[in-house]
């Protein structure tokens, strides 16, 4: 064989084998949590517990079971046959209904995988707002569990945020999915309709994908995007660009952590709840569904 024909060969193979890399790459979700088993890698803590009288950990934080119908045919038959499965989704509230004064109610999990500086990783959950009012933000954070308890939002980096509560200005939130930004939060957008996208609907399933880059901010990181399906969107579909971490403690993130509160007890913001299912993590832009 020609020197010309082997260096062709070898070129050939080493393509072959970046795009295999690539390819197993981007198609490698890691489960975080489906919670169809027992929340034991889970810590649970109210680190600002004001509720009078004092109710001793007032959280809830509990696996539900889901009864989902799936349909079935045959290409011989016209008939279909319909079986039910149960499948189990974690329902946070930061009290139960009545209480007031649970100011933050946080409850983490570790990563399978830390992401470390400089990489980039996708993240997908499943949300379903069980009831308004509400207040609850989660996301990652790269501190370990003494100061996530210490710092509480401030531990967060990536955040993702659910509420109708009114801020300290007076603005009104009206139930959109929002994002971290710089001087504040954010309502996702629909840039189709140029306008901020609609409240989230109660007792229905969104996908969220975030695209989180744990690059140095000088290098532009310390920001993540977001894409949702569900609601007024029928397909998968950018809704921010470029949210931006919290801190910017530029360290690896280590735990995904959720945070819920009823607000003050003269001005309680209410107890709905948000559920959670199907949390993954892979490693680079992936915006696959990992439950496909």
């Amino acid at each position: 064989m020609s020197s010309k024909h082997i260096l062709i060969l070898c070129l050939f193979s080493t393509l072959s084998a970046c795009s295999t890399i690539q390819k197993s790459t981007s198609s490698d979700w890691l489960l975080i949590d489906n919670f169809e088993n027992s929340l034991s890698d889970w810590q649970s803590v109210d680190t600002q517990n004001e509720t009078k009288p004092q109710v001793k950990n007032p959280q809830i934080t509990v696996i539900q079971p889901e009864q989902a119908s799936t349909s079935t045919s045959t290409s011989t038959s016209t008939s279909t046959s319909t079986s039910t499965s149960t499948n189990h989704y974690l329902l946070k509230k930061p009290a139960r209904d009545g209480i007031v004064g649970n100011r933050k109610a946080l409850s983490y999990t570790k990563l399978p995988q830390a992401v470390e500086v400089g990489q980039t990783y996708t993240f997908y959950i499943r949300i379903n707002v069980a009831a308004f009012p509400n207040n609850h933000a989660f996301g990652l954070s790269n501190l370990m569990p003494e100061l996530i308890n210490k710092h509480a939002y401030d531990a967060f980096e990536p955040t993702l945020r659910v509420t109708d509560k009114t801020e300290s200005n007076g603005l009104v939130n009206d139930g959109a999915l929002m994002v971290k930004t710089g001087n504040g939060y954010s309502n996702i957008q629909n840039y189709t309709t140029k306008q901020s996208a609609k409240p989230l609907q109660t007792n229905t399933w969104y996908d969220v994908w975030y695209v989180v880059n744990n690059a140095a901010a000088s290098k532009q990181g310390q920001q993540y995007d977001v894409y949702v399906k569900g609601g007024e969107f029928s397909k998968q579909t950018l809704v921010y660009k470029n949210a931006q971490f919290r801190m910017k403690r530029e360290q690896p993130l280590i735990y995904f952590l959720a945070n819920c509160n009823t607000g003050p007890i003269k001005k309680p913001y209410g107890n709905g709840g948000l559920r959670y299912d199907d949390l993954y993590m892979s490693k680079g832009k992936n915006l696959n569904n990992p439950m496909l």
